[in-house]
């Protein structure tokens, strides 16, 4: 049962590149997983080709033991680069040691909690014109939480973003919008950590009170203290953490009580093996998870039976419903499929996907770069 080869396959699919890894084991069981860090899918081809040189020849059933070992067999530990690798052979080794037990992978993880996994939506339509409508036509379809993008001023210049102007904008929208779809649905909004702290509570305070149910990212994460110096000035719920790479960069948010939903990035934070260590820490604190899921199908897949097996689980993102987010079937033969606005906890082995190898030879890795923005005065500012 030891592991023969760590393969991967970077394929471009549609608007980014998809980092698929596929470990296998000298009994002829196999399993896959998507890796995250997308932009900088090379840097972790490159740590992965670290870890293959001794990971070939080890016990392919030692998944918490060969984690610390690629943890702690460096002098420089830890970092996304180095975590965005560690997961996905994590999560692998958990789809092959299932797929060898003929188990589902949430079995491995002390069984389901649920039979469904409630999911989120993104509108389609940043915060402006037509953002009423197309939400109500989400509501129509079902969907009870409803995440928004960023408003901002239309501009010839498609890399600029003015942080104050798009504050105007965007809060003046959701307060129609809130107007418009009453109480009961669920509205959040992503800022991608675009604001600064005082921008942060200029937003939210410039709505009533009730208008969002959660703001993801309103800040980089590097600061505790900033989120700490944000959190006494507003209550609105955080939805944060899709950035972290580890259970410590997690614990001062989950101690000091920083956020309310974690937005925990399986592909990142180090597979199953610390993401269900930090939904425990999170059950601890009642707070729930609600993943961060912004790759492909190996990916949700993953967040599915992290949601199945975790306790306190609010909702994960959805991306299915949005442009660019169909993946070919060809490519990918066995995936999840939403059903209405749940996903279905699979109860075959491993995680359920496949990937077609031979397909993914054929394609290639093409260079893509998140827009680099910046301000009217020239000054970078945050993607």
């Amino acid at each position: 049962m030891k592991i023969t080869d760590i393969k991967v396959y970077i394929v471009w699919e549609g608007r980014r590149n998809l980092f698929v890894l596929k470990v296998e084991a000298d009994d002829g069981a196999y399993g896959w997983v998507e890796a995250g860090l997308s932009g900088r899918e090379l840097a972790v081809e490159g740590m992965v080709k670290h870890f293959r040189e001794w990971l070939i020849g080890r016990d392919s059933r030692k998944i918490s033991a060969l984690w610390q070992e690629m943890y702690r067999g460096q002098y420089f530990e830890g970092g996304r680069v180095i975590s965005a690798a560690i997961s996905a052979i994590d999560i692998a080794l958990h789809d092959l040691n299932a797929r060898r037990l003929g188990v589902p992978v949430y079995q491995l993880l002390g069984g389901k909690n649920r039979d469904f996994i409630p999911c989120f939506v993104t509108s389609s339509v940043p915060p402006g014109d037509g953002i009423v409508e197309n939400v109500q036509s989400l509501i129509s379809d079902g969907w009870k939480v409803i995440r928004t993008g960023i408003g901002h001023p239309k501009e010839e210049d498609p890399m600029l973003f003015e942080p104050r102007e798009s504050i105007a904008l965007t809060s003046d929208w959701l307060v129609k919008l809130r107007e418009s779809v009453g109480r009961e649905p669920v509205l959040g909004i992503d800022y991608h950590h675009r604001l600064s702290v005082a921008e942060a509570a200029s937003f939210c305070n410039s709505m009533p009170r009730g208008t969002l149910d959660f703001i993801e990212e309103p800040i980089r994460d590097e600061s505790p203290e900033a989120y700490e110096s944000l959190r006494s000035m507003t209550d609105i719920p955080f939805a944060i953490g899709e950035e972290m790479a580890s259970k410590w960069q997690y614990m001062p948010y989950i101690e000091r009580g920083l956020t309310q939903f974690a937005r925990v990035d399986i592909c990142n934070i180090g597979g199953f093996t610390e993401a269900m260590k930090v939904a425990g820490w999170c059950e601890a604190h009642y707070i729930d998870l609600m993943p961060h899921n912004p790759l492909g199908p190996v990916s949700t897949a993953a967040c599915i039976h992290l949601g199945a097996a975790a306790p306190n689980f609010a909702w994960l993102e959805e991306r299915s419903p949005e442009p660019g987010f169909h993946f070919s079937p060809d490519l990918f033969p066995q995936q999840p499929r939403l059903e209405g606005v749940w996903h279905r906890v699979p109860d075959g082995p491993g995680l359920g996907v496949e990937f077609n190898e031979e397909l993914a030879l054929k394609q290639t890795f093409e260079f893509w770069e998140a827009p680099h923005f910046r301000r009217r005065d020239g000054s970078h500012t945050n993607w």
